[in-house]
C-alpha cells in the first residue's frame, strides 16, 4: 500500500501569490508557458527558508508572512515620485529609464536621443510583440534558475527595460534604470530587465531601488547581462530609501563571451531586508568579471549577498571584493562560490569579504567556498570580521578629534577603499556622499 504523500501546507503569502497568478493578473502579459513553468517551480517550492543551503543565513519565508499586492501606477502619485527624482539618488546626466509602481513610465524618464547602436524597449511591450530574443534570453537556464525567488519573479513579471547594444557601439553617456515605488501602504513590484551587449561594445548601467514613502514594500527584481566577445559592461546597483518592514530581493545573471570585461559595484546603504544574488558563468576564454560591494547597516537591518561565479572555460579571471559596515542588531550575510570547471584551466580567481562590526547585537555571517575541478588553477578566498582598533582610535584622540570624530574617520577610510572599485566617477562621488551621509547620522552630526 502505496503512503500518501505529505504536502507542506503553504504560508499566507505563498496563497496568496499563487491565487493572484491562478487569477490571470491582466497586466503578466505573454511568455504564458515560460510564466507557467516557472509558477509551477514556486508552487513546488515555496518560499526559501533556512533548510535551504542558499538561504541558510536569510529566512524568507518567516520574513514575508504576507504578500503584498502589486497595484496599477496612479497619476496621483506622479507629483511623489518626482519628488524622489529630484534626491540624490537620481542625480545623473544618464540616460535614465524609470520604471514607475511596477510599469515603465516614459514620462518620468529621461533617456533624451539615444546613442547610435542602442535601442530601449519596456518589457511589457517585448513580451506583448512576442520578441524573440527577449524570450530565448529569459528561457535559458542558469544556475539560478531553480532558485523559487527567480521563479516566482518569472512567473509573475510585469515589467522592466530591454536593452539592445550593437556590436562596436561605444557609449558614452551612462545608462540608468530606476524602480520607483511610492509606499505609503503595502505594495510590491515583480520588474525583470535584459542587457545585451554586442561584440566590441562598452556601456556603463545605473540600476537603482528607492521607495519614496518607505513602508512596507517587497520588490523582486532581475536583471540578465549577455556582455559579448571583446565587450565591456561597468555596472552599478543599490538599494536605497526603503523602509524598516521592506522586502528587496534583486537577482543579477550574467554570460560573458571571450575576451569580455564585467566590473559590477552593488551599494546598500540603508535596508529592511535584502537580498542580493548573483550568477556570473564565463563562457569565453580570456574574459574578466570583477564585483565589488559595501553594506551600511544599523538598527535591525539584514543584508545577504550570495554570488555564484562559474569558470567553464580556460583562462578566466575573476575578482569579488566586498566590505561591510554593521551596527546596532544588523545582520550581515556574505556567501561566495567560485567554481572552476574541468577544463577550466589557467583560471585566476580571488574573493574576500570583510567586516566591521560595531554593535554588541550585530552579526556578520560569511561563507566563501572554493568548488575547484581542474588542477592548474590559482584561486584564493578569505573572509575576516573585527572592530575598530583600538590603537588607532587612541592616536587619533591624542591628536585632537572626539571619539565619534576618529571612528568616522576609520569608517570612511574603510569604506572608501571598496568605493574605489566604482568604475564610473560619478556614481564614485554618489556613493561617497551616500556613504558620508550614512556616517554623519551615525555620529549624530
Amino acid at each position: 500500500m502505496n503512503k500518501p504523500v505529505l504536502q507542506r501546507a503553504r504560508t499566507e503569502a505563498e496563497a496568496a501569490l499563487i491565487e493572484r497568478f491562478d487569477q490571470g493578473d491582466r497586466r503578466l502579459v505573454g511568455a504564458t508557458d515560460l510564466r507557467a513553468a516557472a509558477m509551477q517551480r514556486f508552487a513546488d517550492a515555496g518560499l526559501p527558508n533556512r533548510r535551504v543551503e542558499a538561504w541558510h543565513y536569510t529566512d524568507l519565508r518567516g520574513a514575508m508572512r504576507t504578500a503584498a499586492l502589486a497595484r496599477a501606477p496612479e497619476t496621483a502619485t506622479l507629483p511623489l515620485a518626482r519628488q524622489c527624482l529630484a534626491k540624490p539618488l537620481a542625480q545623473t546626466d544618464a540616460h535614465r529609464f524609470v520604471i514607475f509602481n511596477g510599469a515603465y513610465n516614459e514620462e518620468l524618464s529621461s533617456s533624451g536621443p539615444l546613442p547610435a547602436g542602442v535601442t530601449v524597449a519596456s518589457l511589457a511591450s517585448a513580451l506583448a510583440t512576442g520578441d524573440a530574443d527577449v524570450l530565448d534570453t529569459l528561457g535559458v537556464r542558469t544556475p539560478g534558475s531553480d532558485d523559487s525567488v527567480v521563479a516566482l519573479n518569472t512567473a509573475l513579471m510585469q515589467d522592466g527595460v530591454v536593452i539592445r547594444v550593437a556590436p562596436g557601439a561605444k557609449v558614452e553617456r551612462p545608462l540608468a534604470i530606476l524602480n520607483l515605488m511610492t509606499g505609503g501602504f503595502a505594495q510590491a513590484a515583480f520588474l525583470r530587465s535584459i542587457l545585451i551587449v554586442g561584440a566590441g561594445a562598452s556601456i556603463m548601467l545605473d540600476e537603482a531601488t528607492a521607495v519614496c514613502m518607505p513602508d512596507a514594500t517587497q520588490a523582486n527584481e532581475a536583471l540578465t547581462v549577455v556582455v559579448g566577445d571583446g565587450a565591456r559592461v561597468d555596472y552599478a546597483a543599490q538599494v536605497a530609501e526603503q523602509g524598516a518592514q521592506s522586502v528587496a530581493l534583486h537577482s543579477l545573471f550574467v554570460t560573458m563571451g571571450a575576451n569580455a570585461q564585467f566590473n559590477g559595484f552593488c551599494l546598500v546603504p540603508t535596508a529592511g531586508l535584502v537580498r542580493r544574488q548573483i550568477f556570473a558563468r564565463l563562457e569565453g576564454e580570456h574574459s574578466t568579471f570583477s564585483l565589488g560591494g559595501l553594506s551600511l547597516l544599523r538598527g535591525k537591518e539584514h543584508a545577504d549577498t550570495t554570488l555564484v561565479v562559474d569558470h567553464a572555460v580556460p583562462n578566466c579571471v575573476s575578482r569579488e571584493f566586498f566590505r561591510h559596515i554593521l551596527d546596532h542588531e544588523a545582520t550581515g550575510v556574505f556567501q561566495g562560490k567560485v567554481v572552476v570547471r574541468q577544463h577550466a584551466q589557467k583560471t585566476d580567481g580571488g574573493m574576500k569579504s570583510q567586516a566591521l562590526v560595531l554593535g554588541e547585537d550585530a552579526t556578520m555571517n560569511n561563507k566563501p567556498e572554493l568548488e575547484i575541478f581542474a588542477d592548474d588553477v590559482v584561486c584564493g578566498h578569505g573572509a575576516t570580521v573585527g572592530q575598530l582598533d583600538k590603537n588607532q582610535i587612541f592616536y587619533l584622540q591624542a591628536r585632537g578629534l572626539s571619539r565619534g570624530e576618529a571612528e568616522s574617520l576609520l569608517l570612511e577610510a574603510f569604506a572608501n577603499e571598496a568605493l574605489d572599485l566604482v568604475a564610473d566617477e560619478a556614481v564614485r562621488a554618489r556613493f561617497a556622499g551616500q556613504t558620508e551621509d550614512w556616517l554623519a547620522h551615525r555620529s549624530g552630526r
